[in-house]
């Protein structure tokens, strides 16, 4: 685990001086990975925290360009920015909040085995994508690679956060995480879902800020070993009356990813 330096201590010094926090949870944070799937509204946010809070090592996947449209609510980017590649433009901006950060840039809609090779390469995902099809096959990779997932939506007024965690665990005072429910037991492969976009139905840009911040902050204790995660409950926000609602979600047995019939396997 590597030791902070001098400047290491001043830059994280408001994270040491919490009693849960600690120099040792701060270098927990700098020798993880954490991937974040989307540069955009919810990957904004989430990628420049984790790079403030000391993630040794951030990896974004993106393949998109910043678009003029984009800067309503994605305040990695700014008009500057506009015509190149996200994860270049974010990347930058992470590096300028914090040099002492490893930023890798994926240009690319990532699937497949190179899905797969990016999970299994990370302690921690945060999916800041804006289709269930990523979404899907984000988590049937957390799962089959046990890897915790951080998973946002937000869209109008309405936002979305859910923590996935189907890792085994061996700490009789806090039961095996196998139980705890995947994305596909709350929203089925199978199941019929309407796609809707920023751009068709517009999005309060406040909102996904709320949202990838508490991405960010979900793993951040994930990765330091703080506080308690919010693992099988969905979080439903609502930003018109500033309103949560939560609900507990269980383990589908016959989930097509993480039930016992699943074939998300290693």
């Amino acid at each position: 685990m590597p030791e902070l330096d001098d400047d290491a201590l001043l830059r994280y010094g408001r994270h040491i001086l919490l009693d849960e926090f600690g120099i040792e949870g701060q270098e927990r944070l700098a020798a993880s990975h954490a991937l974040v799937i989307g540069a955009g509204g919810l990957g904004s946010p989430a990628l420049l925290y984790l790079a403030a809070a000391g993630v040794g090592t951030i990896t974004l996947a993106d393949p998109d360009r910043v678009d003029l449209s984009n800067l309503q609510r994605q305040v990695a980017h700014d008009t500057g920015s506009v015509g190149q590649l996200k994860v270049e433009s974010a990347a930058a901006r992470m590096r300028a909040i914090n040099p002492l950060v490893r930023v890798n840039a994926v240009a690319e809609r990532v699937s497949g085995s190179r899905l797969d090779a990016l999970v299994r390469a990370a302690d921690v995902v945060l999916d800041c994508s804006d289709n269930f099809a990523t979404r899907h096959a984000v988590n049937r990779a957390c799962v089959a690679h046990a890897r915790p997932l951080v998973s946002g939506a937000a869209i109008r007024f309405d936002g979305q956060l859910m923590v996935i965690d189907t890792r085994e665990r061996d700490d009789p005072a806090r039961p095996g995480r196998a139980a705890n429910p995947c994305y596909a037991c709350v929203f089925p492969e199978d199941a019929a879902y309407e796609e809707v976009a920023c751009a068709t139905l517009g999005v309060f840009a406040p909102l996904v800020g709320i949202i990838g911040s508490l991405q960010a902050a979900e793993a951040l204790k994930l990765l330091a070993g703080v506080g308690d995660v919010a693992t099988g409950r969905l979080q439903m926000f609502d930003a018109r009356g500033l309103q949560w609602r939560e609900f507990g979600i269980a383990r589908r047995v016959d989930c097509s990813v993480c039930g016992t019939r699943g074939t998300a396997k290693d």
